[in-house]
């Protein structure tokens, strides 16, 4: 299966709550036009950064069909799908393809901690309960507790025709490159890290699921598409204009940080469901310089779109 529309900048959407912990729809939908408007083509709602792990099931359908009808005639919706149970996972899958999403993103099953040959089998009835539905794969070791390898990546690759691309956020560029140089043609790769964008498009890779793009979607659709044109010497400084703001996020644990920023921004409320809580005062000021610098706080004199 051949998912061409699937490269450039996707923005790991944040889920915004109101102060008595529901689903602010109002500032999602606000949020997602504000992505549109910066020229992010790609969505990624109940990831990760959408703190989908405390949300319910209800929960998740309702956030991933908010966007998936804002998204209409403006962009795709890949659908935060997973699970560490194989079966909660196909059953997330069949409903997000029912619900109308593009294609679902998988995590590698977390707590759990399965070997390659459990990932393998894993990823691969998932993607043939939903046979026809583009399937991304998340490797994120940090989170899970166990990483993909690059040989279990191409297995899956090559065996599963809609397994169309992994998220790669490992850290490992010798396990990404084995990826790249030995995959399929037709099988996509993305960052699954801000900071590791333009180095992995320099050998070959198609984009990123961003966190940061929900802070900047302007800057960061136009550093993957200076990437995807070959433009380096305008890529390289871009990066290392936005690299501040990639590593800031992460100063805590994402999205505590990244939702303190839109907070700011004027973009959403900032409210958290336990157990994360909000960032700490030194963390707060070092974001909020962060932001000033990039020009990303209204009555800032910098051009974020520039």
């Amino acid at each position: 299966m051949r998912v061409d529309w699937l490269q450039g900048c996707a923005t790991a959407l944040v889920t915004p709550f109101t102060s008595d912990g529901a689903v602010d729809e109002e500032r999602l939908r606000s949020l997602i036009d504000y992505q549109f408007a910066g020229g992010v083509q790609l969505l990624v709602p109940c990831g990760t950064t959408g703190e989908s792990a405390t949300m319910s099931d209800e929960e998740d359908q309702k956030v991933i069909s908010i966007t998936i009808e804002a998204a209409r005639g403006r962009g795709r919706v890949i659908a935060g799908a997973g699970s560490n149970s194989t079966a909660a996972a196909i059953q997330y899958s069949l409903t997000a393809r029912e619900l109308g999403a593009d294609a679902v993103l998988q995590v590698a099953p977390y707590y759990n901690k399965p070997t390659q040959e459990g990932l393998y089998t894993h990823f691969r009835a998932v993607a043939e309960a939903v046979h026809g539905l583009p399937v991304v794969i998340y490797n994120v070791p940090g989170r899970t507790a166990s990483n993909i390898s690059a040989q279990t990546t191409l297995r899956l690759a090559r065996d599963v025709e809609n397994i169309v691309a992994v998220k790669e956020a490992s850290g490992n560029l010798s396990q990404i490159m084995e990826i790249l140089r030995d995959r399929p043609e037709g099988f996509r790769v993305l960052s699954g890290d801000d900071s590791f964008t333009l180095p992995m498009m320099a050998l070959g890779a198609e984009g990123l699921i961003s966190v940061a793009s929900n802070e900047a979607p302007q800057l960061m659709s136009k550093l993957v598409n200076l990437a995807l044109r070959g433009k380096w010497d305008e890529a390289r400084a871009l990066h290392y204009r936005l690299l501040p703001l990639m590593e800031t996020n992460f100063i805590e644990s994402s999205p505590g940080p990244v939702k303190a920023a839109l907070a700011m921004m004027g973009l959403i409320e900032e409210n958290y469901r336990l157990p994360l809580v909000p960032i700490q005062e030194t963390s707060r000021a070092r974001l909020r310089e962060v932001l000033l610098e990039i020009g990303l706080l209204k009555g800032t004199t910098a051009h974020a779109a520039s």
